[in-house]
């Protein structure tokens, strides 16, 4: 890969640093810790270009040491980081994993708080082959949810592939129905959509697997997962008036799980390299519960071993 040409996946969103303890047991007890880049679209990238994609991460870190450790971090796993901003009046975010316990984050008033639709401006967003974002994005500030609707603006007229995972987090959001409005707008506007089971429940009072498509018939491709059980792949076929889909679900992969936050972008970023190489929607599915593994298997959002 040259990192002249163009990437394959551009992937657009929040960074941070993610401090985590370095062996399985809990914050408040432990004593060595990693500092490794973290935040949704910065793992897809990095999953990406493990596994040989040509993958480009856009957003912006603060003018500080955390900063300048994220990009290299990230370039130093085959990312693109051509495209990463730099604001000199907000600080790097910071989040904590407790390992079985969830995550604390810090990230008000952060600079990819700050990220607006000029972080747009020289993006390869017209020859790249999938553009990916998440529904973190929209819930950071009225900027970055600005930049989210400039993204889908941009995309829509090219050839590229609008990939969106839904990613809700309860906290950003002012109360669950203005996140539900939000998120359900823009998987619908999306090509190829990624939802957990539970957060479709949570969001929009949804069942099954089934039902989560009947609420957003829209995109091409949906991919509805359901943690330790499996994921479920709906794909569009047909013309106006004659409109079905196809169907396929694939079992989960059998694993212990030290960790679950960050196993859900190793997914998307397996399933999106499965696709880029023509893969079958079986396989598609295998490929991103085999990449979600490497995480569930530890502590850090992307293996520490490069895999």
């Amino acid at each position: 890969m040259t990192l002249a040409a163009q990437p394959d996946v551009v992937a657009i969103g929040e960074t941070m640093v993610l401090i985590a303890p370095a062996h399985a047991e809990p914050l408040e007890r432990a004593v060595d810790f990693h500092l490794d880049p973290g935040g949704a679209e910065a793992n897809v990238a990095s999953h990406l270009a493990a596994l040989g994609r040509h993958a480009a991460w856009a957003g912006t870190v603060g003018d500080d040491t955390l900063g300048r450790r994220l990009v290299r971090q990230l370039a130093e796993r085959g990312v693109d980081t051509r495209w990463v901003g730099v604001d000199p009046e907000a600080p790097t975010g910071v989040y904590f994993k407790d390992p079985g316990r969830g995550v604390q984050y810090f990230r008000a008033g952060s600079a990819a708080s700050r990220m607006a639709p000029a972080l747009l401006d020289e993006l390869p967003v017209d020859t790249a082959r999938i553009v990916h974002l998440s529904g973190i994005t929209p819930a950071l500030s009225a900027s970055c949810d600005a930049l989210v609707d400039a993204a889908f603006a941009l995309v829509a007229p090219g050839p590229a592939i609008m990939s969106f995972d839904v990613n809700h987090r309860p906290v950003l959001w002012s109360s669950t129905d203005v996140a539900a409005r939000r998120l359900r707008e823009l998987a619908a506007r999306a090509d190829l959509v990624f939802v957990g089971l539970d957060e479709a429940a949570e969001l929009w009072d949804t069942e099954t697997a089934d039902d989560v498509r009947a609420l957003l018939p829209e995109p091409a491709l949906l991919v509805v997962k359901d943690g330790a059980v499996g994921a479920t792949e709906f794909a569009r076929i047909g013309t106006s008036g004659n409109i079905g889909d196809t169907l396929e679900r694939v079992p989960a992969v059998p694993t212990d799980v030290v960790e679950a936050v960050g196993a859900g972008d190793a997914f998307a970023a397996g399933y999106l390299d499965a696709f880029l190489r023509g893969a079958s929607p079986a396989e598609r599915l295998r490929a991103g519960h085999e990449r979600a593994v490497l995480v569930l298997a530890e502590t850090a959002d992307f293996p520490r071993t490069r895999r």
